[in-house]
């Protein structure tokens, strides 16, 4: 199947519903086996000790809020240059689902410094730039609904939330280089994709396994949200009313 015939909302909507399935038992089972690896078969930190397992569910997710930002500003991008809309409803599905990750990533980065740094928050340069992330993320949200509010038209929402979008991937770049460029209390990469990793085998296995799990609960997560968009969206078009049982 042409992946463009998918910019149709019917049939968008159709092929969604078949993927959400198996998106959604492949996050649970991802996520369960890693998160068991990492919490049960992985060895002791020599330095951290026990306290360093929460690293399990924060470095996936900081990951996770990264990459979905950036999957959200290209969709962005793209509805905005070619007027596409299913591009624009992605966009907007993504949000939630990275702010979430997000917002999981500071609340565990804050439950893992208290033991490591003796504090749960300091202003350092990684840190700042995710709650600027999570920030950037909220104002996406709420701009997009303010416009759709304002205007009754999805369209001027969908444009003012790409906008912001946009704009606010320079701060993914910072994120990842902040604690190379300047002098920060937050730890470098153990995995690079430049050289080889730097942890134990079950280690990076549980980070691996928990990672895809959240992709596959992002993936799934955006696209019930896009086929719950376009319902309310394309209420009045024919394939709707034929789906709701509503009467012409």
């Amino acid at each position: 199947m042409s992946w463009t015939r998918l910019a149709s909302p019917s049939r968008f909507y159709r092929a969604a519903g078949a993927w959400l399935p198996w998106l959604w038992s492949a996050a649970a089972l991802l996520s369960a086996a890693g998160l068991y690896v990492g919490f049960v078969l992985a060895p002791v930190d020599a330095v951290q000790g026990e306290a360093y397992r929460i690293l399990y569910v924060h470095v996936p997710a900081a990951w996770m809020s990264m990459l979905v930002y950036l999957a959200m500003a290209s969709w962005a991008a793209i509805g905005w240059a070619f007027n596409a809309r299913m591009a624009a409803v992605l966009s907007r599905a993504l949000a939630p689902t990275g702010a979430l990750f997000t917002a999981i990533a500071l609340l565990s980065g804050a439950l893992w410094g208290r033991p490591t740094w003796g504090t749960w928050w300091v202003w350092d340069a990684r840190l700042t730039s995710e709650l600027i992330l999570l920030l950037l993320y909220l104002g996406v949200i709420a701009l997009g609904n303010a416009f759709d509010s304002a205007f009754d038209d999805a369209r001027r929402g969908d444009r003012a939330a790409a906008l912001l979008a946009v704009v606010g991937a320079i701060n993914v770049p910072i994120i990842y280089g902040s604690v190379y460029w300047w002098n920060t209390l937050h730890q470098g990469a153990t995995i690079r994709l430049n050289a080889a990793p730097t942890i134990d085998a079950p280690m990076l296995l549980g980070l691996l396994l928990v990672t895809l799990g959240f992709w596959a609960y992002a993936i799934a997560a955006a696209l019930a949200r896009a086929r719950a968009v376009l319902i309310e969206r394309e209420s009045e078009a024919q394939w709707v009313r034929a789906l709701t049982g509503a009467s012409a």
